[in-house]
Order: structure tokens, then C-alpha cells, then sequence
């Protein structure tokens, strides 16, 4: 999906795409000038630390700011569980810490879908793959599919959506169990030292509504609430908040004369309608937002630091 990113936003950034392995994820450049162990630290995240229309994510403003290389797993749709796969330990465990951001709760788990720590779900009982929104969408719709009249599907829909639908909400809470303890799970198997971040456009707070599928997610990271983000924190070493808009909506720009340009995100190749174009971004975090993303985890970071090396320099002397 890199890729995918790099076709559709091609005029506006280059992301320097490049593979820590031969058989690895594409991943955001530039890379750290070497992987040996504790060269680098490590931002584990989806398309928000990825860096889409941003020219300097902020793991890389991060970097500049406490004088230590990084390497970013921003993956395109990415949940938890995708990071727990063999092939991302080593490059954890060997980084000088960790910074894990708060990933999307619809890139989880249930019976009715299975998401392989992506956003693209596939559906157990007919094993299609479909993207969340239209996945969950389907799902939250059936009861009033065979309804044609507007008005009566309408009416029809708000009564499901406060009176019922109950299966619907047994997904929810499948998909955020399955999502806590693939969050746990990581951030157990990761030896080096860890922050979580949590790093979007609202606060923790979330309460699923049941009569569209925005309502029922939520913004980014979508179905997680305070709750759930409580349940992975006691896991890492802090947790930094950094909730913020500004910037948003970001108008797109040629990267080399500065003249506004038309994105067509069917290019990304992942199903979007061929009929929609921006001209603003309006989803992903704005250049302005990476800021303030970097800027607050810059003295957490460095404390983090500080107490590694008393904890090193402790056991030396024992």
C-alpha cells in the first residue's frame, strides 16, 4: 500500500519508499544510516506516522529535535496485530525505544471479519475483501437492505440504530477485545524500551452510535476509547497525548512549484470511487499537526532516555 500511497500523492511529496529487507514492507525514507542496535529508535504506527502529504512526518522531526535517527513503520492501514508477525521483532527489539502510536480499532478482529492487522477486511463467511467502511457498512445495514423507499429506510434505520442491532454491537466489542490484546501482546514482546502516543484530531473519548458507519467509528483511531487505550498504557514505559487540528483541512500542493494540484485517491489502487478527488487533505494529519505531534513527545522522549541509562549505568556498577 506504500506504493499505492506514492502513485496517488506522487505530485505533491516522494516518500523515499525503501525496504529494510528484501522481503520487507515498504517503508517511509529516508532510512537510519544504519540498523545496529541502538542507532536508531523506532515509530511503530499507520498512515498518521507514515506521514501522508508531509514532507517531514513527525518521526523525522523528532529525530532532528533529540539527535537520534529514526525509523519509521508507518503502514498503510495497519493495526497492532500486523506488527506482531515475525519479521518486525528484530527491528523493535534492537532500536534505543519505541514510540508506539494509537492505531485504528477497525483494523482488529471479530467473527464476522478478519482483518490481518489491516484495514481491508476480509469477511469469514464468503471471504471477500472489502475496505472497513464498506465492510462494517454492509454489516450495520443489513436489517433495512431490502427496503428500497428512502423514507421508510430512513425511519426504519433510527429505530434500529437506538433499539436494537445487537449483533452489531457484540462486533464492536469483539473488534476492540481483539485489538487490546494484540496491543498487549506487542507491546510485551517489544524488549526495547516503549512510549504509546496517541495522536489525533479528538481525545479518547468515544461512545459507537449505530446509525452510520462515521457515527459508529468514531475519528482516527477509529473505535478506540479510554477505556481500551487505559488497558495498553500500564504495558509501555508512558503514554503521550497529543490532540490537535491545526493545519487541517491541508491544501495539496505540486512539491515543486507550489501550485495547488487534484488528487484522485482511486489511484492508491485500493477501491476508492474513481468519482472523488481532493484538493485538500483532509483526513491525514497536517504538516502543522506532525508538529505538535514531534513537540510533545521531544521531553518524554528524553526522559525516557535518561532513566535507560541510569537503569544501565546502575547495573554496570552492580
Amino acid at each position: 500500500m506504500s506504493q499505492g500511497y506514492q502513485r496517488r500523492d506522487r505530485d505533491v511529496v516522494d516518500y523515499a519508499l525503501w525496504r529494510a529487507t528484501p522481503d520487507g514492507e515498504d517503508l517511509r525514507g529516508p532510512p537510519p544510516p544504519s540498523l545496529a542496535p541502538k542507532s536508531y529508535f523506532a515509530c511503530v504506527g499507520a498512515a498518521q506516522t507514515f506521514g501522508c502529504f508531509v514532507e517531514r512526518p513527525w518521526p523525522a522531526l523528532l529525530a532532528a529535535r533529540i539527535g537520534l535517527p529514526a525509523l519509521n513503520l508507518g503502514v498503510a492501514g495497519a493495526g497492532p496485530r500486523l506488527f506482531l508477525e515475525p519479521r518486525w521483532g528484530p527491528l523493535l527489539d534492537a532500536a534505543a525505544f519505541v514510540v508506539f502510536q494509537v492505531m485504528s480499532g477497525r483494523s482488529a478482529d471479530c467473527s464476522r471479519f478478519s482483518s490481518g492487522g489491516r484495514e481491508r477486511l476480509t469477511i469469514r463467511a464468503d471471504g471477500r475483501t472489502l475496505g472497513a467502511d464498506q465492510a462494517w457498512g454492509e454489516a450495520l445495514f443489513a436489517d433495512v437492505a431490502r427496503w428500497r423507499n428512502p423514507l421508510v429506510r430512513g425511519v426504519l434505520n433510527r429505530v434500529h440504530a437506538r433499539f436494537g442491532r445487537r449483533d452489531l454491537r457484540r462486533l464492536v466489542e469483539e473488534t476492540q477485545a481483539d485489538w487490546v490484546a494484540s496491543f498487549r501482546a506487542l507491546l510485551d514482546a517489544t524488549r526495547a524500551p516503549k512510549l504509546v502516543l496517541w495522536f489525533g484530531k479528538r481525545a479518547p473519548r468515544h461512545r459507537p452510535r449505530f446509525h452510520s458507519v462515521p457515527a459508529l467509528f468514531g475519528e482516527f483511531p477509529q473505535l478506540v476509547d479510554e477505556r481500551m487505550l487505559d488497558a495498553i498504557t500500564a504495558r509501555a514505559d508512558g503514554l503521550v497525548t497529543c490532540v490537535t487540528s491545526r493545519g487541517s483541512p491541508q491544501p495539496l500542493r505540486d512539491k515543486k512549484t507550489g501550485a495547488p494540484v487534484v488528487v484522485r485517491p482511486v489511484d492508491a489502487g485500493s477501491g476508492e470511487d474513481p468519482r472523488v478527488v481532493w484538493t485538500h487533505n483532509a483526513y491525514y494529519p497536517s504538516p502543522e499537526m506532525h508538529e505538535d505531534a514531534a513537540e510533545a513527545l521531544v521531553a518524554p522522549c528524553h526522559a525516557l532516555r535518561s532513566r535507560v541509562a541510569a537503569r544501565v549505568h546502575s547495573t554496570s556498577r552492580t
